[in-house]
């Protein structure tokens, strides 16, 4: 199939690239860019994208897909239809499914579903230590020879320091990336929210700024010392940007995102004890959520992820500390950002580099980009779409969004994975 993407306004951080022209596409890859065709290219079809942006398939570093089973609802088939319909075409899945993503057999059953559903490009990440326990590391080696992208421990993180030592040391031989989610869970204690005024009005348990600082601390130190090049997850303190961005001046080989709903929501949003914006880390004060912005701006944070974590219905309904944490975002992610570019917070390369070349960079795949002979995954975006979102017409299963009712400007109209439209909007 040989496919002509013509007068888009592609937009390509990876060849800082912003103008109008042409796309061709052959086999699953990109063949050219320009107002003339690669010699010998005849169209099977043509698209004329007058006035539509032309965005490189994001990659969301952290989404739950909801298989192998466990708490959280959907599946591969599912959440990666979600994914596709907000213009990501490549998911990093963390390994906290159930069972644990800490063998062969869990990487390749989670490719093989994702083979299946042949929707987007899914990445298995695979679990440190077995079974998450933070005890013993698992067969790192084996995880890598079968596919994994990268390791994390989730949301457990390691308490030993020597253990975790041990994982980091070990992984550097490997030239494999290592990401942290730094928390102190005794410092966080059972915590559901930020510790400030609201917490303290609502009487709801505290996780202080330490919980998440200290721990980092800890992890900087002991990554500079195995040389590893490590990932810092869903940072959401202001001190913890000031850290990393210390960290990188001293050359330290590290990268670090942020979840995208930390940069529109803080602790106030929590003051209606509304269970959908119970998330974790949690939402923190309006001054952490400024910082976490500048650090975006200024490059000191790499990446924004979705954290998608799709939930079922009962699992929210919980008053707001016996809920589960977590919100249903692979769909509002690339809308997110571009509300932030509307809202002149961001500059529109850097919203989308943070999306799309970023994330490959820190993987070391070849995606979010539209390179000639790379895949060719890519969006197109209506940036005059205005439209609303309705938690009920979402495609993910776990419909847990604070967002429901948001005006967006800009809507995905048709997204391409390997050269094939795997999403078209029907209301565009």
């Amino acid at each position: 199939m040989k496919l002509a993407i013509q007068n888009g306004r592609i937009i390509d951080p990876s060849q800082n690239l912003d103008q109008v022209t042409n796309l061709y596409l052959s086999r699953g890859r990109i063949v050219g860019m320009g107002d003339q065709a690669p010699e010998g290219f005849t169209a099977d079809q043509e698209i004329d994208a007058s006035g539509k942006w032309i965005l490189p398939g994001l990659v969301d570093l952290q989404a739950r897909l909801g298989e192998p089973g466990s708490n959280f609802a959907g599946s591969i088939a599912s959440e990666t239809k979600a994914a596709v319909a907000g213009g990501i075409t490549s998911v990093c899945c963390p390994p906290d499914t159930s069972p644990v993503n800490d063998s062969q057999a869990v990487t390749e059953l989670i490719q093989r579903r994702a083979r299946q559903a042949s929707t987007a490009f899914v990445m298995p990440i695979g679990a440190l230590t077995i079974d998450l326990k933070g005890e013993r590391l698992s067969g790192i080696y084996s995880l890598k020879q079968a596919g994994c992208v990268a390791l994390s421990q989730a949301n457990t993180p390691i308490r030993s320091a020597l253990t975790l030592k041990n994982a980091l040391e070990y992984t550097s031989t490997l030239d494999m990336v290592v990401m942290l989610r730094c928390e102190d869970q005794q410092l966080k204690n059972s915590g559901v929210a930020h510790s400030g005024p609201v917490s303290s009005r609502l009487g709801l348990p505290e996780i202080p700024p330490s919980a998440e600082t200290t721990a980092l601390a800890r992890d900087l130190i002991l990554v500079e010392e195995a040389g590893v090049h490590a990932h810092f997850s869903q940072l959401s303190c202001a001190r913890s940007v000031e850290m990393i961005a210390d960290a990188k001046k001293r050359g330290l080989p590290i990268t670090c995102d942020v979840a995208i709903h930390q940069l529109h929501l803080s602790e106030m949003d929590v003051l209606g004890f509304n269970s959908l914006f119970h998330v974790s880390p949690p939402l923190r004060s309006m001054r952490d959520k400024q910082a976490l912005l500048m650090g975006l701006k200024s490059g000191v944070i790499d990446a924004v992820v979705s954290d998608h974590t799709p939930l079922q219905k009962d699992e929210k309904l919980l008053p707001f500390g016996e809920s589960m944490p977590g919100i249903s975002g692979l769909e509002t992610l690339l809308p997110l950002l571009l509300k932030l570019v509307q809202e002149n917070e961001l500059d529109l390369l850097t919203a989308i580099r943070s999306v799309t070349q970023n994330p490959a960079k820190i993987l070391g795949v070849q995606r979010g980009s539209l390179e000639i002979n790379h895949p060719a995954d890519l969006c197109i975006i209506n940036p005059e779409g205005v439209w609303t979102l309705k938690a009920d017409e979402m495609l993910s299963e776990g419909q847990n969004t604070p967002f429901q009712g948001w005006e967006f400007i800009g809507q995905v109209e048709q997204t391409f994975f390997q050269g094939r439209s795997v999403y078209r909007n029907n209301q565009a």
